[in-house]
Order: structure tokens, then sequence, then C-alpha cells
């Protein structure tokens, strides 16, 4: 567990424009197992591929079509909350940060943490967008 002065402004980043954090494993159920689609963000303290990660997914729900749900859980904080999320994502390995849509509780598109390294924002939300349009 990292101290939590350490992960707050990284939290701030995504829940200031809007995504809701998820704390426990129930949560993180009824967010994935609602109707209509869910954005997943993994947060992470990663400074190389995280520093990429949040400012993605910030321009990528700028787009018109977006998720009816945007979250977050933040790896290395709630680790129960992070485990149950990581669970629906399989057959993926656990990666942070890493980004998945779902639709109607099932995953549709996944981006991991060697998508995101050494790629600029805007690449990595425009991978996100695509998938926003065709199944938000």
């Amino acid at each position: 567990m990292y101290p939590e002065y350490l992960v707050e402004p990284m939290r701030k980043e995504l829940t200031t424009v809007g995504f809701e954090e998820l704390k426990t494993p129930e949560e993180v159920d009824q967010a994935i197992n609602s109707e209509g689609t869910v954005f997943v963000v993994v947060n992470s303290v990663c400074g190389c591929a995280a520093a990429n990660a949040r400012p993605a997914a910030k321009a990528a729900i700028q787009n018109e079509k977006k998720p009816a749900k945007i979250v977050t859980v933040f790896a290395g904080m709630e680790k129960e909350a992070v485990d149950k999320a990581r669970n629906y994502m399989l057959p993926y390995p656990p990666s942070s940060p890493s980004m998945a849509l779902f639709k109607d509780g099932k995953l549709v598109h996944m981006i991991e943490r060697h998508h995101i390294e050494g790629r600029p924002a805007q690449m990595i939300a425009d991978n996100l967008i695509a998938a926003f349009n065709e199944y938000c």
C-alpha cells in the first residue's frame, strides 16, 4: 500500500473529471454488471505509463460517444477492489495502469500496460475513442 498523500493527486486527476472511484469488490461488481457500457481505468503510481494513461482517459471521455459509466480502481491501494476488477479482465494478465471497456457486463476492449508505455496520450486516447465509437 502506498501512503494516501502520495496517491491523492493521481486519484483526483480522474475523479475531478467525473470518474467514480470504486473501493470495494461489491462496488466493482455493481458497476461492471450494470446495463450499458462501463469504462474502467486501473490507476497506478507508475510514472512512466500512468503519466500518459490518465490524460488519455480524460481526453477519450470528451468524445461524443462515451460509456454510460466511467470508473476507476487504484492498484496498490484497494487490493480487493482491484483484484475483482482484474478478474473481469481475464484472460488478460494483471497490469497497471490498464483500461477496459465493458458492455452489458462483458469485456469488449482492453488496453494493457504494454499498450500504454512509450505511447503518447493522444495515441492511447484515439484507441479508446475508436472503441467508444464502436460499442457506446
